[in-house]
């Protein structure tokens, strides 16, 4: 087998490199986030961690990620004892900012193995396309704007997800791909939008027989089950024992904040919410009625603010049934062809479907789509048509989290390049589909990625130019709602070509 050059490792050194470089960019709200949390997790008990609430951002994510916290502060209190210190709000010393970017880089090395398995494990004749899947990923701008400039650890995360799925494909790994993704929960709660498809997997290629019969496979299903035990009952076992799931579910689901986030992620309810802003310009003249109180509310993410003024208002409820009903027909599929194929569209579906339908997303959660969606997306050229609007949509989306001006040269810049260079290499590599190809999807894909260009310029130069400080909202609706359309649009092309393959 002739290797690859450059290799995995090498490219991820060579982006190490660039990214010790960016060391001391703009550290966002995150980067204090996660100071707190090792501080509150090297200076308290662990019952008293999802009860301290010192600093506005208390502990929102599962155990096992605090404890992953914890064991970073063990390290962290010999590089700078004030990142440690509850009572240090805000500390942001230069050892305190290197430090944790370095945990980044660290953390983020197990991606760089995942990767190298995914290649690895790929077949002979998809081994070229599999490289340059895993590259793009790599290289991603969303993980070097979100990880190594906003920061947080997705591209960790990422790495136990892609492994898990990469672990999915044997059937003597399926077990510990399962128990892997288990892990994964408790590392962060917003894996459980990808769990259906885990779980029909699961229970249709190991706990079932693959016969017509479906008869039940006693010995796996004891198998899988204790595995499941023994992975979340330490984790979760403690918190149970003190009485304190209530609290830690107020702290990982908290319902009272808004539909939207503070910036609209660009999924259905961004264009919602779009929706009723026009409404309520046009309210006057049309003579309706609307909710006046609901005028400034429309919807900034804070607590309790899911009002809209001319449009029905958006419940929890609603948006969990209609995110349900949009993953049952890939979950239908998966269950009647379970190929490790079908299961990675049927994740990259239940992806989509959180994101576009989901309560109070964050712009950030696109990467649930986009890094399923990369292993799948040279499999033929109707994929790629349907990742080219997802690629364009999802990283200009990620463009407001950097708002200052140093930052805008490498936000813009590596992206474009990104692009260019990933989208041209795909469409090189990719295979031609037996189905013929949707006519519509492609002319889209080539009209939404021309569009891109003005509304970056408008919405990062033109409109500080000429508007300054006045509207300052309008380039973050543009952008949401312009973003939310290519992944809409991306979703649509997704479902045509997973139904009919």
């Amino acid at each position: 087998m002739v290797e690859q050059y450059p290799s995995i490792a090498q490219c991820a050194v060579l982006a190490t490199a660039f990214k010790v470089l960016l060391f001391p960019a703009y550290t966002s709200t995150d980067f204090e986030v996660h100071r707190n949390w090792l501080a509150l997790t090297y200076s308290l008990p662990v019952r008293q961690w999802y009860y301290e609430n010192t600093s506005e951002w208390t502990l929102d994510y599962p155990p096992a990620f605090a404890y992953f916290e914890w064991l970073l502060a063990q390290v962290a209190q010999f590089v700078d004892p004030g990142i440690v210190n509850v009572a240090n709000l805000g500390y942001s010393s230069w050892q305190a900012i290197y430090f944790q970017r370095t945990t980044v880089i660290l953390a983020e090395l197990l991606l760089t193995y995942a990767l190298n398995c995914y290649v690895r494990s790929s077949a002979p004749s998809t081994k070229q396309t599999s490289y340059a899947a895993a590259l793009s990923v790599l290289l991603s701008p969303a993980l070097l704007i979100i990880d190594h400039i906003h920061f947080q650890y997705n591209g960790f995360l990422y790495g136990i997800l892609i492994l898990s799925l990469v672990w999915a494909r044997k059937p003597s790994d399926r077990l510990t791909s399962g128990l892997l993704f288990a892990l994964l929960l408790c590392l962060k709660h917003i894996y459980l939008y990808l769990a259906p498809a885990y779980f029909i997997y699961l229970l249709r290629v190991y706990c079932l027989s693959s016969k017509k019969t479906m008869g039940i496979h006693l010995g796996n299903c004891l198998r899988l089950g204790s595995g499941l035990a023994l992975t979340f009952g330490p984790v979760f076992g403690p918190f149970i024992y003190w009485g304190q799931l209530d609290q830690m579910r107020s702290r990982l689901f908290p319902f009272a904040r808004g539909l939207c986030h503070a910036y609209w992620a660009p999924n259905i309810w961004s264009m919602y919410s779009f929706t009723d802003r026009v409404l309520l310009l046009m309210a006057p003249s049309l003579g309706f009625a609307f909710d006046e109180t609901a005028i400034n509310s429309v919807t900034r993410g804070m607590v309790g603010d899911t009002s809209f003024a001319c449009l029905p208002s958006i419940t929890p409820k609603i948006t969990f049934v209609l995110t349900l009903i949009s993953q049952t027909p890939s979950l239908i599929k998966l269950f009647l062809r379970p190929s490790w194929e079908t299961f990675v569209g049927a994740v990259t579906l239940c992806g989509y479907s959180s994101f576009l339908f989901g309560w109070h997303v964050h712009e950030k959660a696109v990467l649930l789509i986009i890094v399923p969606f990369s292993l799948l997306a040279l499999e033929d050229r109707r994929y790629l048509g349907a990742f080219r609007p997802l690629a364009v949509a999802g990283h200009v989306s990620l463009f407001p989290l950097l708002f200052t001006a140093a930052e805008f040269p490498v936000k813009t810049v590596y992206t474009v390049f990104w692009l260019v260079l990933f989208l041209l290499v795909f469409d090189r590599l990719t295979p031609v589909p037996s189905r013929p190809r949707v006519f519509l999807l492609d002319r889209f894909s080539l009209l939404y990625t021309t569009v891109s260009i003005p509304l970056i310029v408008y919405c990062s130069l033109v409109h500080q130019l000429v508007l300054g400080e006045r509207y300052e909202f309008v380039p973050l609706m543009f952008t949401s709602s312009y973003s939310a359309i290519g992944v809409v649009g991306s979703w649509i092309g997704f479902l045509v070509v997973y139904f009919t393959s």
